[in-house]
């Protein structure tokens, strides 16, 4: 019996090790990343739109790069029902406050303030940058640039990641590799299945009226994870999508802490609403195997080849991902250490039902019960 079940063990790791391994070898191709010199040819006139809901303590850098960048024709802001000063705070930074409606009945949050400012916007096309972000002047036509050059109807864009304090620097970057082994890359030059698209919602550009006309966010409505359900809806749609590196014009301070992080970002890592439940366990299976196991077994003396090779792969992913923050040190070099607290999130994730945000409760599928 205990054969039979080392047997089992092994062929489950080497199957979570080829699911990785086939994630990170996509790395090693990928697309050139979105740079500042292809914003200088003249570009159709652009809108930016900026959900914020209670945002005040954030919104500023954004609004301070933004408002008059190079091809910008208007900054809006869709104040989602604050209870702060972020209207009052936008509106002196030059941006247009769009008052958000309440929320309407099947609706996720973000995804009906980015509906409104669609609606509101005027350019040919549209920006979208959460509020926690940190872009250069440049992004927004640079984006545009690319999406155009690429025959792109949407592209979203990674950017690095601002982690203030060690124990984030600890954390978030274990939690970022959950991503890496089950999900393509920024960039992947690999033909990626539509139902394996990912997307980022931090940077987003679009034509206005082709996702008018197939629908607004009307068709990620009820989704907290919008950002890779549009990229899949609108891929599935035979709408031309990408998603690109853009780390050397965006930066974004997601989080202040470990706590925070483990909180916020842990809701949505197993994308709630966007896989299915049985993708979802078999990435959390991937993950705590080949992530996660390796280095606890070889802190109990138990290591095989198998484990030392994906060992190997962490230390490949670590130093891969070490651009896509602005600061590093000690902290992240030890991330590894973390792999099995990011692993417990994203099982928390997978389990849990219902899950609060921004004073709101959405339900398993993402619906927002109140």
């Amino acid at each position: 019996m205990i054969r039979v079940l080392r047997v089992a063990s092994l062929i489950a790791r080497v199957a979570a090790a080829g699911s990785a391994g086939s994630r990170l070898v996509m790395a090693a191709r990928r697309h050139p990343p979105v740079g500042a010199a292809e914003a200088t040819a003249e570009l159709p006139s652009i809108s930016v739109v900026v959900p914020a809901r209670d945002e005040e303590q954030r919104i500023g850098p954004l609004l301070v790069s933004i408002a008059g960048a190079p091809g910008v024709g208007e900054v809006l802001v869709v104040d989602d029902r604050s209870t702060d000063g972020t209207a009052a705070l936008a509106g002196a930074a030059g941006a247009t406050v769009v008052a958000g409606r309440p929320l309407s009945a099947g609706w996720a949050g973000k995804a009906w303030a980015l509906e409104q400012g669609l609606r509101a916007a005027t350019g040919e096309w549209v920006v979208t940058l959460d509020a926690d972000t940190r872009p250069s002047p440049e992004l927004p036509r640079a984006v545009v640039a690319r999406a155009i050059s690429d025959g792109l109807d949407v592209l979203t864009v990674a950017g690095r990641f601002d982690c203030p304090t060690a124990p984030l620097r600890w954390l978030h970057p274990a939690m970022l590799t959950t991503l890496v082994y089950r999900a393509a890359p920024p960039g992947a030059s690999a033909d990626v299945p539509v139902d394996r698209r990912m997307g980022n919602g931090q940077c987003m550009a679009m034509r206005r009226t082709t996702l008018l006309d197939a629908g607004g966010f009307g068709a990620v409505a009820h989704h907290t994870v919008e950002d890779v359900a549009l990229v899949r809806t609108m891929a599935a749609a035979g709408f031309a999508v990408g998603f690109l590196d853009a780390s050397a014009l965006l930066t974004v301070r997601m989080y202040d802490s470990a706590a925070d992080a483990w909180r916020g970002w842990g809701r949505s890592l197993s994308l709630p609403g966007v896989e299915s439940r049985a993708r979802q366990v078999a990435g959390l299976a991937v993950v705590a195997l080949a992530q996660a196991l390796p280095l606890i077994r070889l802190a109990a003396r138990r290591a095989d080849a198998l484990d030392a090779v994906l060992l190997l792969a962490r230390v490949g992913v670590l130093t891969g991902t070490a651009t896509s923050y602005t600061r590093r040190g000690l902290a992240y070099w030890l991330s590894p250490a973390a792999d099995g607290v990011a692993a417990a999130a994203l099982a928390v994730g997978t389990v849990r039902r219902r899950h609060r945000w921004r004073g709101r409760a959405y339900g398993p599928s993402g619906t927002a019960t109140r």
